[in-house]
Parts: C-alpha cells; structure tokens; sequence
C-alpha cells in the first residue's frame, strides 16, 4: 500500500497552516530581484524544469536549482548546476527573493513557504488521462469527517493555484484539461509544448537510450524492452501486483519473446513487485534509479499501462502500448478521466496478466502487429503534441520573458 494519499497529504497541509501565513507575511516585506530564477522538482534534477534551466542559463538568466537531498545535491553538482537546499532559512530566502519560480509538481518542489508574490511556473509532468486538481474528488479529500472541511480544502486549492502565472500545455486539447483541472484562465495556459518531452524530439537514439538504462539494470544483450509503468492508486492496493502463478506466466512469455521486462512502480505507490521481479528477464526501474524516465523511452519496444500519461510520452517516439487496466469501471468513477478511456486505449484493454503478456508476444513477434500499434500511436500523437521540433523549453522561456515585461517593475503579486 502506498505511503502517501491525498487525504494524510491534505491533514499535512492542515498541520502546516501556521507557517503557510508566515511565509505569506514574510513574502510581502522581502523584496524580490530581477534576476534570480530558482528551480525544482520533485523528481530531483530532471524533468522540464531540466530542459528549461539549460535554456535560461544559456540566456544568462541568474537560475539556481533547490534540492531536497544529498542526492539531488550531488547530481546538481555532477550536472554543474549551481543549487542550495530547499528546506530551511537558506530555501527560503532564495525563493522568497527570486523573481521566477520553476515547479514541475507543486510549491514543495522549492520552499513551500515562499512562492506568493514570485512569477510561478508550473511544468506540470505529463499530459493528463486521468483527471486531476479541481477535476477530481479525490484532491480535496478530507483527512477527518469534519463538515465543510474538503470544500474548505478545494477552496484552498484554488486560491494557491492562482497563483501559477504560466503553465506550458502541449496542444489545445491538453490546453483545455489544464485550464479547468487548475482553475486557470486561458492567458495563463500557453500552447508552447512540454519543455519535459524536448528530449524525444532531439533526434535521441534508442541505442542511446538503451546504453543508459544498461548502465541501471545491467546488459541487455539482444533482448527487446517492455516497460510496465502501473498508476499510483492514491495510497490504495495496486490490483495489478501479479500473483506467483503470473509472475511466472510473465517470466515463461518474456523468454520466449527474447524479451526483457522493466517494473517502474509510481513513486508514490508501494506496489509489491519486488518480491516477483527476480531472475535475468525481470528487473526493477524505480524512480530510485531513474528519476526521470523520460530520455530512457526510445529504448523501449512495448509499453505496458494503465492510466499513466506515459502514453502521450512514448506516442512521440512512437512506442506500441498494451493497456492493462483491471479496475478500469471503479477508477473511472473514483477519479475519471479526460473523454472516453477505451478512445485512448481502445477496445483490446487487458485485465489479467495472462492477456496483457499475450498482447506482448503478438506485438514482439507479428510485424503487422506491430505497425497497427505504432499508428494508433502516432495518431495520439498528432492529437496532443502541437510541437515536435524539440524547441518547447525556448517556447516557454521566451513566453517568461514575456509576461515579465508585462509585470509592473519590482516585486510583483501573486
């Protein structure tokens, strides 16, 4: 079971209150520079916030990225990226005077305390399937029966959300989901492309991609890439953790296939697959070793998912995907989706592992298979990606620079 829900992370931010209206207070008096823009992510140096600092340093903009760990700390250094810690008086006062804040998940991704009054850029992480922010019922979900209290949580949601000035969508349509799962106008909501895909549309190879996943999991040899990347459940049970029989279902259709099965679990989730993933043809891709996943994706030859938006993702490469979605009814009514699930998915959902790992064996060993899962990606493609020339990161920069110009000079309000 995960470790994180959005009722215990909405009772933190209950308990956090009192230093919420601090740093409110304190936001008002510090003044903030021109030129400091500071960065961060939850996933540590990577996503679009990456993509987007090599593009403001090499503009000349002052960017400093905030870590949240010796681990973010040290591959900050290795990357010759100037950082500081996010927590304490030193994150605070660098997000409290910085004139541009870069997020890619949300406010914690630098201090927490600081953000009101700065240019707020939120990246986000992915184009949405399932639906989130105000979409969704389960972010406002009370941690205590209190009546009132998740319309008052909602109600502070939006409010802290107004305070994005940017948030980069990757076509119209995703332009749309954004607006109302943010609350958000439609001149904070640009069209510019996801900074975080810049990557897949640079020209990487899949021999590139396939050397650096090498270098996590070990060789690979001859063998073709699946990857399986399940969605968190909001702190609930993962249903699709194979039993031992489907553990070895997978292991027996993976050898004949010459194939090789990556498990990237959420990183909120807890999924119990450690315990299955043993022997050459199974191996573990957590976060833990790959905080962004992204530039590893032209490495793959079949991805396995639910909900994640890791479709849109590999549709760029493009990569054949097989669904695999056994509580696809109670998620829908739990937390829906954006449009129809099946229009994305289509009508050949797996909902065990015995057809999931047979949709495999036919992508892997029929060509025309193959091709009509490619197409159907390439036609997600077209749907979502306005840009694929690799520039969205400077889309998004120059669309800064924009709105700061049209920012009264000093500090502004968010």
């Amino acid at each position: 079971m995960g470790s994180f829900s959005f009722a215990s992370g909405n009772a933190a931010q209950v308990m956090r209150l009192p230093l919420h209206v601090l740093g409110l207070v304190l936001t008002r008096v510090i003044p903030r520079t021109r030129d400091l823009w500071v960065f961060g992510s939850a996933v540590g140096i990577g996503e679009g916030a990456l993509a987007l600092w090599h593009v403001a340093a090499a503009a000349g903009e002052r960017a400093v990225w905030l870590t949240g760990s010796d681990a973010d700390a040290d591959a900050a250094r290795r990357a010759g990226i100037p950082s500081a810690p996010k927590r304490g008086l030193r994150g605070f006062w660098l997000t409290a005077r910085a004139r541009v804040v870069v997020v890619t998940h949300g406010a914690g991704d630098v201090n927490r305390y600081a953000t009101s009054g700065s240019y707020l850029v939120q990246l986000w992480h992915g184009i949405p399937l399932k639906r989130l922010g105000l979409d969704s019922p389960v972010t406002a979900r009370a941690p205590l029966p209190i009546p009132g209290l998740a319309r008052l949580l909602r109600t502070a949601y939006r409010r802290t959300q107004r305070r994005i000035r940017l948030l980069p969508a990757a076509s119209h349509l995703v332009r749309g989901r954004l607006e109302s799962a943010f609350g958000l106008g439609h001149d904070r909501v640009l069209v510019t492309g996801e900074p975080r895909v810049d990557v897949l549309s640079s020209g990487r190879s899949a021999a590139e991609a396939r050397a650096d996943v090498e270098a996590l999991v070990g060789p690979l040899g001859g063998a073709r890439v699946v990857l399986y990347a399940p969605t968190w459940r909001d702190g609930e049970p993962d249903p699709a953790v194979p039993t031992a029989s489907e553990w070895q279902t997978i292991s027996n259709a993976l050898e004949r296939g010459d194939a090789v099965l990556l498990v990237r679990s959420h990183p909120l989730g807890a999924g119990e697959y450690r315990a299955g993933a043993a022997g050459d043809r199974i191996r573990l891709l957590g976060s833990d070793l790959l905080p962004d996943v992204t530039p590893a994706l032209p490495a793959l030859d079949v991805l396995i998912t639910d909900y994640s938006s890791l479709v849109y993702d590999t549709a760029l490469v493009p990569v054949p995907v097989v669904f695999f979605a056994p509580d696809e009814a109670r998620y829908a009514a739990e937390r829906g989706f954006y449009g129809r699930y099946r229009d994305v998915a289509g009508e050949d959902v797996a909902l065990d592992w015995t057809g999931v790992m047979a949709q495999v064996t036919a992508v892997l060993g029929d060509e025309r298979e193959r091709e009509r899962r490619v197409a159907r990606a390439e036609a997600l493609s077209a749907q979502v990606h306005a840009y694929r020339d690799g520039r969205n990161a400077e889309r998004v920069h120059a669309a800064i620079r924009r709105g700061l110009s049209t920012t009264r000079r000093g500090r502004g309000r968010g």
